[in-house]
């Protein structure tokens, strides 16, 4: 293994005060408390479910944007989801919160990732915790986190390369002085899950302050042989040297383990259903394990009232292994199913190197809020691959008849002519030693010409220089690509009042011819320029009340590739394609005792060759996406919430021979306050029990939507 130091970019720094605009109004705090060093006492834990918000979501700045912005004065799209609301939603997952976020779906992420499709282009790369690139491929937890901010639309100039179709940044939670709190979550679910989750916070002196995050949790769901566990450890010592200068240190453990399921085949063109209880699987070869090890340091100080720096480090030490069969064929006559597989190990370790500084500057009249930064990356990344080998065939596929279970465990089994067989991952496939590194400098100027128009202007230069060593021995080379690109990054908004905004923007990103994880530039593709994707948009943002937020957006994206996309679903090479579409968003509270959040997209999108347009859609899009979640305080103590989400039929395939049909889905949830400190939650899913199909992952592997099920919670402090 070898150490690297990525640099997070703190460039995350700036963009963002977007990222509050949606805030789901959840939280009791007062008008001060919304600053970036707020604190919130931990009684406030029950409290902050019911609806006695006040949240004025126009002064409210996201955790990676240090700029300070309000976040109506972003030109850009975005969402954000607080701890509180995360909690009191139930929500345990990346993907239950994009189910009900506009303008982006979950792809199934091969049963081992989170993996997002931002206005159709889909990433696994795109994540990022504090601002810093966090690109491993695996479910990311969220027990220590304090906001999800989902960025639309290309985001180079703050986040670096990839961001094609949006980001989405997870901000942990901070040390807190002079405070002492020990909050609490333990649960179990309807299909035998549980989970336990502590967040703790303790002064240790007139300046330094020890928070401790912590949970486990054993996973479980509707398919056969599901199982899994999360551990995860977070301490984290913030201490503040003077009243202009604060230290934050984080470490954190995780480890993961889980079963993978690559869900059902296809026939006539969409999943079958008479297949929704059959694993397609080897029960004991299925399964995803991670061990990562990940410290972040920052350091702040105010050198003026007018003048910020900021210093941030990033390590992470990754190690996974992912293991797995799945359906590639389906015969519904004959009732067969040929299933192939592999087995994939990943080393990585990403270090973050980054800096940048804010000033607030007059010329004239003229008021401009200047951010210049600086990020490097250093990542070493060695990833491997097997094929299995049946011994009946002699190669990677077998055939099965389709029974529950299959004829099929711990790599023996029984074929669909009746033959035994064996099998094991022994067919070498590939093994690279990826080295890259990645520098960049950064510059964006906020203008504010009066006091109704503002300019944003920006543009970041980034040297992308990667080198892959095949260790094939076959082959034992070494491939080389470096890539320099400039991305801008432009907005005008226009105030015709303080609490309405109306922005055009533009801004551009790239994708390196290595691909998200590094490692595809064989061939003729080393000597391929980036993939290169470029978002207009026209939007309104409106702060209806100090507590009810409108906003809605007009875009349009363009995906460029120097070559022809390769059909194969597997793969993750862009597809040249237009997509334009419309968002809309509501949220907060419409009276004391009544908050909601409504979401509505409506996606067009069309793949384009060099031959010109095919008329075939880009898979994963669907035309129309919409979802809704209401609260009810019925009394002091009983509070009621009723949802649903809505996703329009999309094709799994770029070839648009399969795909996934249309679906609503209801949820509820029920809220008992015992005390001001002790509250009672019965979150419900698919109310209506209702059989659908979320996502998928290519032809014959669709994911299984769960049937009606209840999450019991105790949510407490101490």
């Amino acid at each position: 293994m070898r150490s690297r130091l990525m640099l997070s970019r703190l460039a995350g720094a700036s963009m963002v005060g977007l990222l509050a605009v949606s805030a789901g109004v959840w939280a009791d705090v007062a008008p001060e408390a919304l600053t970036p060093d707020a604190e919130s006492s931990s009684s406030d834990v029950v409290d902050r479910v019911t609806v006695q918000a006040e949240q004025y979501l126009s002064v409210n700045e996201s955790q990676s944007v240090k700029t300070p912005t309000p976040i109506i004065d972003v030109p850009q799209s975005l969402s954000l989801i607080t701890a509180e609301e995360i909690t009191a939603r139930g929500f345990d997952s990346v993907e239950q919160i994009i189910q009900y976020t506009p303008g982006v779906n979950v792809s199934q992420g091969e049963g081992h990732r989170d993996a997002v499709v931002f206005r159709g282009v889909r990433s696994t790369a795109d994540f990022f915790v504090d601002g810093n690139r966090d690109d491993v491929q695996y479910y990311r937890p969220l027990y220590n986190i304090e906001k999800v901010e989902i960025l639309r639309g290309p985001n180079a100039l703050l986040f670096g390369r990839g961001g094609t179709g949006g980001i989405l940044n997870r901000v942990t939670k901070k040390p807190r002085l002079d405070q002492a709190f020990l909050d609490y979550t333990a649960g179990v679910d309807g299909f035998g899950g549980y989970a336990t989750r502590i967040d703790g916070n303790v002064s240790t002196g007139p300046r330094s302050a020890l928070r401790f995050n912590a949970m486990v949790e054993y996973v479980d769901n509707h398919r056969d042989f599901y199982d899994g566990d999360r551990v995860g450890i977070n301490p984290k010592f913030r201490y503040a040297l003077s009243d202009d200068t604060t230290i934050d240190i984080a470490y954190e453990y995780i480890d993961h383990q889980r079963f993978i399921d690559r869900g059902i085949p296809t026939a006539r063109g969409r999943p079958v259903e008479a297949l929704k209880d059959i694993v397609f699987a080897d029960p004991q070869n299925n399964y995803h394990e991670l061990t990562a090890h990940v410290v972040r340091a920052n350091a702040e100080h105010l050198f003026t009232d007018r003048i910020k720096g900021n210093i941030n480090l990033f390590y992470g030490d990754y190690d996974k292994v992912y293991a797995n069969y799945y359906a590639t064929d389906y015969d519904p006559g004959s009732q067969v199913v040929e299933l192939d597989g592999y087995i994939d190990d990943t080393v990585r370790q990403n270090l973050i190197v980054s800096g940048n500084l804010i000033a607030e500057v007059m010329t004239g009249d003229i008021e401009h809020t200047l951010m210049a930064g600086v990020e490097f990356i250093d990542t070493a990344s060695d990833q491997s691959r097997f094929n299995p080998v049946f011994s009946t065939t002699q190669a990677d596929r077998e055939s099965f008849s389709v029974t529950r279970p299959l004829a099929f465990d711990g790599g023996r089994g029984v074929n669909a002519l009746g033959e035994s067989f064996r099998v094991d991952f022994s067919d070498f496939n590939d093994d690279t030693a990826v080295d890259l590194q990645v520098t960049s400098l950064f510059i964006q100027d906020e203008i504010q010409l009066n006091d109704h128009v503002d300019l944003v202007l920006g543009a970041r230069f980034d040297r992308f220089d990667i080198e892959v060593f095949d260790n094939d021995p076959t082959v034992l080379a070494s491939r080389t690509r470096v890539d320099e690109e400039v991305t801008p990054r432009g907005g005008l908004i226009f105030k015709p009042q303080e609490n309405v905004s109306i922005y055009l923007s533009y801004s551009k990103s790239f994708l390196p011819r290595s691909g998200e994880q590094y490692a595809d530039i064989n061939g003729a593709k080393q000597a391929l320029d980036p993939d290169t994707f470029t978002n207009q948009e026209f939007g309104i943002k409106w702060d209806a009340t100090n507590r009810l937020s409108l906003s809605a957006a007009v875009f349009e994206n363009e995906q460029s590739s120097p070559q022809v996309a390769d059909f194969d679903p597997s793969t993750l090479d862009v597809i040249d394609a237009e997509i334009d579409g419309v968002e809309f968003q509501l949220t907060g509270a419409l009276t004391d005792r009544v908050l909601v959040t409504a979401n509505y997209s409506r996606l067009n999108g069309e793949i384009v060759e060099r031959t010109g347009p095919t008329g075939r859609t880009p898979r994963e899009l669907p035309k129309t996406m919409a979802s809704i979640w209401g609260q009810f305080d019925v009394s002091d103590a009983l509070g009621v919430g009723v949802g649903a989400t809505y996703q329009g039929r999309s094709f799994i395939d770029s070839a648009n021979t399969a795909f996934l049909p249309s679906y609503t889905r209801f949820d509820a949830a029920l809220y008992y306050t015992i005390s001001d400190r002790l509250r009672l939650q019965l979150n419900i899913e698919n109310l209506t029990d209702k059989l659908y199909f979320p996502h998928a992952h290519a032809t014959h592997q669709a994911s299984v939507g769960a049937p009606r099920h209840g999450t019991l919670n105790v949510v407490g402090s101490f």
